[in-house]
Parts: C-alpha cells; structure tokens; sequence
C-alpha cells in the first residue's frame, strides 16, 4: 500500500523536494498500510522514506532522529460497523442530512487515535497482532453486557465473537481499555448489569474503566425495536447503585472503576460528585464528569468576570438537561457580577422531546426562537459542542446561514463560560 501526501510542511525537511500528490512508498524499506503505521515507523531514530512523484520516478531520503518530516497523508479509509444494535443513534435519524452522519465506523485506529467506542465486532487476527505489536492503547470498547447471547441480540449480530476472550486476550498483553454500557431498561440492567460489572472488574487494571450511558430515543423509530427511556425513579436507582459500586472498587483497589453519565444526575436531580471522584476524566467524552468540569472551571473563576461599561443583555442558550443546572448554579453569580444575562432552554423539536443534550440541538430549532431573542437580548451566546470543526450545526446549517436568518449578533462560546462573557462584553 501506498500513502498519498496531501501536503508539505513548510518546515519541513522535504520541503522543496516533493509536492502534494506524491506518494509514500516505504519506511525503512517496508510498506505502509496507513496514517497510525507511518507514524509507528517514524518513531524510529534513523529513517529512509522512498518517494515517488508524479511520473513515477522514485527517490530516497534519509534523516537521522527526525522530530516531525512535516507531511500529510490522506485519511484512511475507515472500517465501517457490520451491527444493527437495536439501539443505535444512527438509524434513528431522518434522511437527507449530511452524509458524515450517517457514517457507522467500527475503526480500532479510530479508538485509538480519537477514543471512539467500537464493538470489535470486524477485528481480525492480523489487526490483533497489530494492536500488541504496536501498543496501540487505550481502545474504547462498547461491551453493553457480557452475556454472549444477549450482546449479540443487542448489537443485531449472531457472529459476534465472545468479548471477555477478546479483552482478556489483549489486557494480558498489556493493551488497556475503557469500556461503555449502554443501558436499555428491562434489556441490560439489573443482573444483567450487575454479571456485566463484575465481568469487567476482573479485567482490572486491563480494563481500567467503565461509564454507564442511559439510551438516546429520538422521535424517528419507526420499525425499530420498542424501546424506553430513563424516568427520574430510575436515574436515581441507577446513581445509587453506581455509587455503591464505586465505594467497594475503592476499597479494594483504591480505584472506583465504574461512572455514571451525567444525564442520570440531571434526570434524577441529584448534584455531580466532586471533581475529584471523577479520578482521570477518562470517560469524558462519553458525557461523564463534564457538568462538573465546567461548574469547577466557572468557580474557580468567576472572579474574573468582568461585564464591562456597556450592559449586554445575555442570553445563554441550551439544551434542556442542562437548564436547571445553569439557572441554579450559574445565573445567581453572574447576577452577583452585574450580567444582565438569562438561560434560554431549547426544545429539541427535531429529535424529539426525549434528546435534551446541548450537543444535538439543531439550527432550525433554535431559529425558532430568534423572534423573541432579537426582541429582549442583545446577544446570544451558543453552545460550544452543537457546531462542528466547520462550523455547521447537525441540520447542515451554517453559523454564517444562521446569523442572517436570524438577524441575531450570535457568539459560538467555543472557550470556557468565562473567556466567552468576557469577550463578549468587551
């Protein structure tokens, strides 16, 4: 395999030497197979690149310990999912959206380059020897239970191979994981829960974490199996039990392994726990200790707010989980501070009620209720995690299509709460 250079640094050794389209032929006179082998095989000290350019013509180059060669590569191609999970986010969602998110990657190299969680349902013997060979660690793995037969009823897949062989086989060789449940109510919980825990625990410290994530239902589930969602009772059971579990990890291995989703303290009404009881953060991403990651970062430094000789009236937009929390926990210190500032919650009217996440509010949504914000605010901040690195919201709207539709003087919020209020009211 080839890997074609996108483009040159201009810091770069080879700068000058070879342009965007040429290839990638060898590393020390073997191939590559793509972007995490390359960088695998240009971590050694002396390095030989063999290069072809556009006709074909091929040269070396050689570097002794090279910090960064300075070049792109071209995305590989991503390893797509073979399951049906009954509860997959992905066939919940209407046509004619972008394509990117109807994308189902099952990529190992994406679970260790970005912390995606996949079923390793598609992992060959050659990617295992690549996984040990290459210490490519952490992986993120979705396990939802361990029970054999209920997992592959859940992931819609008859083939899919044992996890604890899996697992076991890599943690013994010292690859490590963080692990996901999604919990379906009457499907994964209880004993179920209870086996796929203590399954995990075993693996420790191969195993290093699992989050517990309550399933997502949009408003699109036509033909799809029949599923609930949390209620407040069961959040708090959950937060319970979580809790219990963490209190006897601790004690045993000083560790408390197992974390609950911020969406089971918001639903049952319960306060986060502390920052630290949160340990690593390593299930950050999977929506686990960020409310109390903000609400630190806010306190520790709301004295530094600062509203400026112009009183803007603020309005702070969000999803509907997180209202209460901001209204209770943030509007009194900004109020202190001098902000003329309200917490606008969002209806999710395109997914439907159930979603209440900032992080899947759509443009259209909170277009409609550019009316009444133009009206009574002079402006309005976004959530930082409902645009894209493009700055497109899930519906395909643009930030720049939004800001002319709406007539609204829009700032994205893409720094910490106190970054953004500061510049806005500068």
């Amino acid at each position: 395999m080839v890997m074609k250079i996108t483009a040159v640094n201009p810091d770069s050794p080879l700068f000058g030497h070879i342009r965007p389209g040429y290839n990638l032929i060898s590393v020390n006179g073997e191939s590559v197979r793509d972007n995490i082998d390359c960088m695998y095989k240009l971590a050694e000290d002396i390095v030989e690149l063999e290069i072809e350019d556009n006709t074909g013509y091929r040269q070396r180059f050689r570097f002794d310990y090279p910090e960064d060669i300075g070049l792109t590569f071209e995305s590989d191609r991503i390893k797509r999912c073979r399951n049906t999970c009954i509860f997959c986010f992905i066939h919940q969602q209407p046509q004619g959206m972008r394509r990117s998110l109807y994308i189902k990657d099952d990529d190992y190299r994406l679970s260790f380059t970005h912390g995606n969680f996949i079923s390793f349902s598609n992992i060959t013997d050659n990617d295992i020897s690549r996984i040990i060979e290459q210490r490519l660690s952490p992986l993120y793995i979705s396990v939802h239970t361990t029970d054999d037969q209920l997992r592959r009823v859940m992931f819609g897949n008859r083939n899919l191979p044992p996890i604890m062989e899996q697992l076991r086989a890599l943690t013994e060789k010292g690859i490590v994981f963080h692990t996901q449940v999604v919990i379906c109510p009457g499907i994964n919980d209880g004993i179920h829960l209870e086996k796929t825990i203590n399954d995990l625990y075993s693996l420790c410290p191969g195993v290093a974490t699992l989050g517990i994530v309550p399933v997502g239902l949009t408003r699109y589930r036509e033909n799809l199996p029949q599923l609930r969602a949390f209620d407040a009772i069961g959040a708090d059971l959950m937060i319970k039990y979580v809790h219990r579990r963490q209190r006897e990890f601790f004690r045993r291995g000083g560790s408390r392994f197992v974390f609950a989703a911020d969406e089971f303290y918001i639903l049952a009404g319960h306060d986060f726990p502390g920052i630290s009881e949160y340990e690593e953060m390593e299930q950050f991403e999977n929506g686990i200790g960020m409310m109390r990651h903000f609400l630190t970062d806010f306190n520790r430094r709301k004295r530094f707010l600062k509203p400026g000789d112009r009183r803007y009236r603020l309005a702070i937009l969000t999803g509907e989980s997180a209202f209460t929390v901001l209204e209770n926990r943030v509007k009194p210190d900004l109020k202190r501070k001098g902000f003329f500032a309200d917490i606008i919650p969002i209806k999710n009217n395109f997914w439907g009620e159930k979603i209440t996440v900032s992080g899947l509010l759509t443009g259209r949504d909170i277009l409609k209720k550019a009316a009444q914000l133009r009206r009574n605010y002079d402006i309005a901040i976004l959530p930082p995690n409902c645009l894209n690195n493009d700055n497109l919201f899930l519906d395909d709207l643009s930030l720049e299509g939004f800001r002319k539709e709406s007539g609204l003087d829009i700032r994205t919020g893409k720094y910490s709460m106190i970054d953004t209020l500061n510049e806005v009211c500068q």
